[in-house]
């Protein structure tokens, strides 16, 4: 049957949630179904990590690799209850459900043999389960990007699909997508505290890379890849390429059931070829300056990390979803700095940060922001520009009430200072990168939301992150066209 619109405006339209469909698409949990959040192997070879986490290892190599996986997507705390305990991660999961694995792809070290690892979280290790040589197979299957050149290890991220649909049933599909870019978030920022400098592979050809990680296609996907450069090895200091590459736009599709929404979306964003020549703009403006919208500058000192970034170290590992507010003000200088943190990376190179950290599609996500209780900021809605650095108004309202409303009733959105969105003209993105770029949005969007994250919680902040939301709400609330689809919302307060 053919379709006007792409498959991922239909899923997008499909996978929204409104207050007359929500009670339909929820049901109950099956919880003897409950999916495990750890991936065993019965065969390889263990390497255990944690002993180079202590300060008097002499292994530099292995401190900083384990450190790395660690920070990016270890354990940090445990959660004792009635039945298995719930282990909490460095990067946050919606549900807690932690749908990603991460492997590395070795090129062959004499430090790390070649192959295929898989990062076992529970245990901090790393299982050694294929020892042949496959970096060549990965190039051919990112269509031999540049940054794989030079480098010798890779990161592969996957979702097992199962562990967030689960509970969110099609939507999940969203959620992995975001919780990948939390994950990405803290590489980035681990890689700078570790001297390793992520870059950031989408277009990549799903099923050889699903194939060289022994993956079952119909359970778990690849995500995302990552080449790993060592910081402190000068030929591995290269140019980077693309980060992500277009798909087909898929407007032919017969009927789909619920339940195989998110199974069907997924391999018609995948890449299965050669893709098309990409052509960016030369230059982006930022949107929505209206010439008498009120002005406010954003320019702010940066946050301190401290001597050797020791206090983002520590931020990463005490990082939680704030459960709730206390609906006491944030004064203007607090977000000033939560925004400068997050979109203005250049201001932390002399903190030896990387100054252009590594997105998919980062010109395609606009950000506005509902203010409730700012001292110094009138209540209203703001789009935050990026480029010049400060924030226009462009709604005059105490927005509490619908804010409650559209985040499901949570008391987060009512309780809030503020309430930052993430959003995407989809019409337009879709034009530029076909289908695949909703899976670039939400990575995006996610990294953006995990750096948030950690900038409140470095100032004392309460931070949580909102991925189920009345949709179409959020367009009516902020003023925007329909065609901006919602993509991510955080909430910004002083905790209970």
């Amino acid at each position: 049957m053919s379709q006007r619109t792409s498959i991922t405006q239909h899923y997008h339209e499909r996978t929204k949630y409104d207050e007359e469909t929500i009670a339909s698409k929820s049901q109950g949990l099956d919880w003897s179904k409950q999916p495990v959040p750890f991936k065993e192997y019965k065969l390889g070879k263990t390497i255990d990590l944690k002993p180079y986490l202590q300060e008097e290892t002499t292994e530099v190599w292995w401190k900083r690799l384990s450190r790395l996986l660690l920070s990016s997507y270890g354990l940090t705390a445990r959660i004792d209850t009635v039945g298995a305990p719930i282990y909490l991660r460095a990067a946050p999961s919606a549900g807690g459900l932690y749908p990603a694995e991460i492997y590395l792809v070795s090129r062959g070290t004499p430090l790390l043999p070649p192959g295929l690892y898989n990062y076992q979280a529970q245990t901090h290790s790393l299982v050694h389960f294929w020892e042949d040589d496959v970096w060549q197979s990965l190039q051919s299957g990112c269509f031999w990007h540049p940054v794989l050149q030079d480098t010798q290890l890779a990161i592969a991220v996957t979702a097992v699909f199962y562990r967030s649909a689960w509970r969110y049933q099609d939507r999940a599909y969203r959620r992995i997508f975001l919780d990948t870019g939390h994950l990405l978030g803290n590489l980035e920022l681990a890689g700078a505290i570790n001297d390793f400098r992520p870059h950031l592979i989408g277009g990549f050809n799903d099923e050889v890379v699903n194939n060289l990680l022994y993956l079952d296609a119909e359970i778990e996907g690849i995500i995302s890849l990552i080449g790993l450069a060592d910081l402190l090895d000068v030929r591995q200091n290269l140019s980077r390429g693309l980060t992500a590459l277009p798909s087909a736009i898929q407007t032919d599709y017969s009927a789909i059931s619920d339940g195989q929404l998110l199974a069907y979306y997924h391999k018609a964003t995948a890449i299965n070829s050669n893709p098309p020549k990409l052509e960016l703009p030369s230059f982006i403006e930022d949107k929505y300056n209206f010439p008498f919208c009120l002005k406010v500058p954003t320019i702010s000192a940066p946050i301190d990390w401290e001597g050797k970034l020791e206090k983002l170290k520590q931020t990463i590992f005490q990082r939680r979803s704030t459960r709730a507010y206390n609906g006491e003000n944030l004064t203007l200088d607090e977000l000033k700095a939560l925004l400068d943190f997050t979109y203005q990376p250049q201001h932390y190179i002399d903190q030896e940060l990387d100054g252009a950290p590594d997105y998919f599609a980062l010109h395609l996500i606009e950000t506005f922001i509902a203010v409730s209780g700012v001292e110094g900021l009138e209540s209203g809605c703001y789009y935050y520009a990026p480029k010049s650095q400060e924030l226009r108004q462009i709604r005059f309202k105490n927005f509490r009430r619908q804010l409650h409303f559209l985040c499901l009733g949570q008391d987060l959105g009512r309780d809030a200072a503020a309430v930052v969105f993430h959003t995407a003209d989809l019409q337009a993105a879709i034009a530029q990168y076909g289908d695949r770029v909703y899976r670039y949005l939400h990575m995006d969007a996610g990294h953006l939301g995990q750096r948030l994250n950690l900038a409140a919680i470095r100032q004392g902040l309460g931070v949580s992150g909102i991925a189920g939301f009345f949709d179409d709400r959020v367009n009516e609330v902020l003023g925007i066209p329909v065609d901006e689809a919602a993509i991510y919302i955080t909430t910004l307060g002083r905790p209970r």
